[in-house]
């Protein structure tokens, strides 16, 4: 059983510490027309690929995204980590599905560690970590898995996502600068196209074109096992968002390259899970935010704390509000 105590258990420590070969910051909106680089001598050959659906009351949707795996030619393993639902939603799933292997956490673990859980419980050395609301569209998978075969240095990968409505969701974005954050964070629920955001989401960048990038979405996202072993696997101590900022972050500053391969692609109905929760989403989201901040943040750095937990203080009082207008405006909410 594999569950990386040297970096996320137990809080032993807050990051890795930098390799000299960790990589700068990706060069945001560049297609990459490259051969394979120089990268980790940890890699191996890559024969096939897993899938980790993590599940929290999402209904009908596990059972669409299941079966959008399970259509994959080859066929991967695939294990399905309920995290206490209460829906009725694996009932349903093993109805039509009665061969699929699910691992009942007990509770609801958060999406790291349960996670971590399904990966542990996979021995294929790429794993696709899939929220319950997603669909993959036909060979999505093995294009992703393809790229690890053919770039030893690469730990990451995210696909192309599109919302219900066909446009593309920006999933592969920048780790953003303080004043890009701060702009982002402000300015997002009045004036969703401001530079700010706009650079953070990398808003002009082609979605057609395949690029290395900072992070990418954990909605979707597929996974080098030795890359998950060199950094100590996803932190279990993010409960839900940001987690995927934090493992992409962990993944570059040990050297692995994280990409975007918009050859896949994977349909995400967003917020099935969440849904009716708005304001406890955003309280977690805010949560796992301040404690990225105090990881990255060090030395003089960690002075910035108490100014960011003011300032997410404030936007979370934003962003209620514009949950509260937008809930009268369609007549459910007073």
């Amino acid at each position: 059983m594999r569950f990386w105590p040297r970096t996320c258990r137990g809080g032993v420590r807050s990051g890795p510490t930098p390799s000299p070969g960790a990589r700068p910051p990706a060069a945001p909106g560049r297609c990459t027309r490259r051969p394979v680089a120089d990268g980790p001598s940890r890699a191996g050959p890559v024969a096939g690929w897993a899938a980790v659906v993590v599940n929290y009351n999402a209904g009908a949707a596990l059972t669409d995204c299941v079966a959008s795996v399970l259509a994959e030619d080859p066929r991967p393993e695939l294990v399905v980590v309920d995290n206490a639902s209460a829906d009725g939603s694996v009932d349903e799933l093993l109805r039509a599905h009665p061969g699929v292997r699910v691992v009942r956490s007990g509770g609801n673990l958060g999406y790291a560690r349960a996670a971590n859980l399904g990966i542990a419980a996979t021995d294929a050395p790429v794993v696709a970590v899939l929220n319950p609301d997603t669909v993959l569209a036909p060979g999505a998978g093995a294009a992703l898995a393809a790229r690890f075969a053919a770039e030893p240095d690469l730990g990451a990968a995210g696909p192309r996502l599109h919302n219900q409505d066909g446009t593309v969701y920006p999933s592969a974005r920048r780790i953003p600068t303080m004043p890009d954050a701060v702009g982002h964070g402000l300015l997002f629920f009045v004036w969703r196209d401001n530079p700010f955001t706009r650079r953070y989401r990398e808003t002009g960048a082609d979605p057609a074109c395949r690029r290395d990038v900072d992070w990418v979405s954990g909605a979707a996202v597929w996974l080098r096992r030795a890359a998950l072993d060199d950094v100590g696997g996803w932190d279990e101590r993010y409960f839900m968002y940001v987690e995927d900022v934090d493992l992409c972050w962990r993944l570059r500053r040990a050297g692995w390259r994280v990409a975007y391969e918009p050859a896949g692609t994977v349909e995400h109905l967003l917020g099935v899970s969440t849904a009716g929760r708005p304001y406890r989403m955003i309280a977690e989201h805010h949560r796992s935010l301040l404690r990225f901040a105090a990881v990255r943040f060090t030395g003089p750095r960690r002075a910035l704390l108490g100014p960011a937990a003011a300032f997410l203080a404030a936007r979370g009082a934003l962003a209620m509000a514009h949950h509260r207008l937008a809930a009268r405006g369609a007549g459910q909410g007073g």
